[in-house]
C-alpha cells in the first residue's frame, strides 16, 4: 500500500480525478503501463523482465492499432498467428509474448487497481482479459529447446579450440592489435567448457572469482570458480554456486591469460575477467558473433551454439564416468532430470556401456554353469 493507502500501480496514483486530459487515450494507456511496471517491480522482478513485457504490450497495441479497453481475443489470435507464420519465432518466445499481454490484462482488469472503473468513466467501456488457455499454447514439456541444439563431440571441440588458437597466431603474425580480443575470447570459450557455465555466467566472471581448492592443491590458484550470476528464479536474485576444476589443463590456460595477456588490456581497477576494449567487460553480442564466425569457418552445423559448451561439459563428464550427482551440483541444477536433458551421450559411449554390461552378464552366467569352478 502507498503512504496514502493507495495500492501501488492503481489508477488514482497516475490520474487526477476531475482533470481533463489533453490526449486521454494516450495518457491513460501510458499511465496503465507505468502502473503495470510498478506492480511488477513490487514483485521483485528484474528490470529487464519488466521492460521486455512493457515493450511487448506496446508492440501488440501498435499491431492491432487499438487501446487496451478495445482489445479482443481475436486480435491476439491474429497477432500470434502472424508472429509464427511471418517471423518464425520459437515456441517459447511466442509464449512469453502472450504471457506478457496476459499479465498486463490481468493487471488492468483487477478491480483493486481501478482501471476498469476509470475506463468506463472516460471511454464508456472497459478492458477485458483477451489471453486465454484456448487461444494460446500450453506449456506441457519441461524441455522446449530447439531439437537441433546439441553438444560438441570431443573431436569437434578439439577442432574448435585449435581454430581459436590458430586465429590468435594468424592475427598476431600480421601485427594486428586484434590478437588480444581473439586471445580473450578463446580463453573465455575454453573457460565456459571447463566449468560448464552459461554465457552470461561466463561473461560476468571477475578475476577474483577464481581461487584455490584446498582438496586439489595441484591445481594452484585455479582450483575453483565462484559463479555469482547464475540463472535466477522469477523474482529472486542471481543464484550463486561454486564449481570445482575437473580438467587439469584449465589452470594452465587461466594462468597464461591472467598473468601474461590480460594485463595488456590495461585492466587497472577493472575487476572483470574478460575486459572489453572500450568498456568494463565483453558483451553477449560480441561473443555470439565470434562463436558463429568460428563455427562457420569449421563448417559445423548451427545446432552448436555457445550453450553447447555447457551441454558438452555435462555429456563428457558423464561419458568419462563422473558421478551424475556431482555433475548436477557442478552445473547448478536443482533436479537430476534437468541434468539428464543436457546429456547428449554419444553412440560410442552407449556401445561401450552395452558391451561392458553384456560381458559382465555372460561372465556371471559362465561362472554359474555346472562343472565350472566358482
Amino acid at each position: 500500500m502507498g503512504f496514502n493507502g493507495s495500492i501501488p500501480g492503481a489508477a488514482g496514483l497516475h490520474l487526477v480525478d476531475g482533470v481533463a486530459l489533453l490526449r486521454p487515450e494516450e495518457q491513460v494507456f501510458a499511465a496503465m503501463l507505468t502502473g503495470f511496471a510498478n506492480q511488477q517491480l513490487a514483485r521483485n522482478l528484474a528490470r529487464t523482465t519488466v521492460e521486455g513485457r512493457e515493450n511487448t504490450v506496446k508492440a501488440f497495441a501498435a499491431y492491432v492499432n487499438a487501446y487496451p479497453w478495445l482489445w479482443t481475443p481475436a486480435m491476439v489470435d491474429e497477432w500470434l498467428g502472424d508472429l509464427r507464420s511471418l517471423r518464425d519465432l520459437k515456441r517459447s518466445t511466442i509464449r512469453s509474448y502472450s504471457e506478457a499481454v496476459r499479465a498486463f490484462c490481468h493487471f488492468i482488469t483487477d478491480p483493486l487497481y481501478e482501471w476498469t472503473a476509470t475506463c468506463e468513466e472516460r471511454f464508456g467501456t472497459h478492458p477485458v482479459q483477451v489471453v486465454h488457455e484456448w487461444n494460446t499454447a500450453v506449456h506441457v514439456q519441461d524441455n522446449e529447446a530447439d531439437a537441433k541444439k546439441r553438444a560438441f563431440t570431443k573431436a569437434e571441440l578439439h577442432a574448435f579450440f585449435a581454430h581459436c588458437d590458430d586465429e590468435v597466431a594468424r592475427i598476431r603474425a600480421f601485427g594486428r592489435k586484434g590478437w588480444l580480443p581473439a586471445f580473450r575470447d578463446a580463453t573465455l570459450f575454453k573457460t565456459a567448457y571447463a566449468f560448464g557455465t552459461r554465457r552470461n555466467e561466463t561473461r560476468m566472471l571477475d578475476a577474483a572469482d577464481f581461487g584455490r581448492n584446498p582438496h586439489g592443491g595441484e591445481l594452484g590458484q585455479y582450483g575453483r570458480c565462484q559463479v555469482r550470476f547464475g540463472k535466477a528464479k522469477k523474482g529472486s536474485p542471481p543464484k550463486r554456486r561454486g564449481v570445482l576444476t575437473v580438467f587439469d589443463w584449465a589452470p594452465d590456460v587461466l594462468d597464461e591469460w591472467f598473468t601474461e595477456v590480460r594485463p595488456l588490456f590495461g585492466t587497472d581497477n577493472n575487476p572483470a575477467a574478460w575486459p572489453s576494449e572500450r568498456g568494463l567487460r565483453i558483451g553477449c553480442q560480441r561473443l555470439n558473433s565470434r562463436f558463429v564466425a568460428y563455427r562457420k569457418a569449421l563448417g559445423l552445423d548451427d545446432g552448436l551454439d555457445f550453450h553447447s559448451f555447457r551441454r558438452s561439459y555435462v555429456t563428457h563428464l558423464i561419458e568419462d564416468g563422473w558421478d551424475p550427482r556431482f555433475v548436477q551440483e557442478q552445473v547448478g541444477h536443482e533436479h537430476a532430470s534437468t541434468t539428464s536433458l543436457y546429456t547428449c551421450v554419444s553412440s560410442d559411449f552407449r556401445t561401450r556401456t552395452l558391451r561392458r554390461h553384456l560381458d559382465s552378464t555372460i561372465a556371471a552366467a559362465l561362472q554359474t554353469q555346472p562343472g565350472r569352478q566358482a
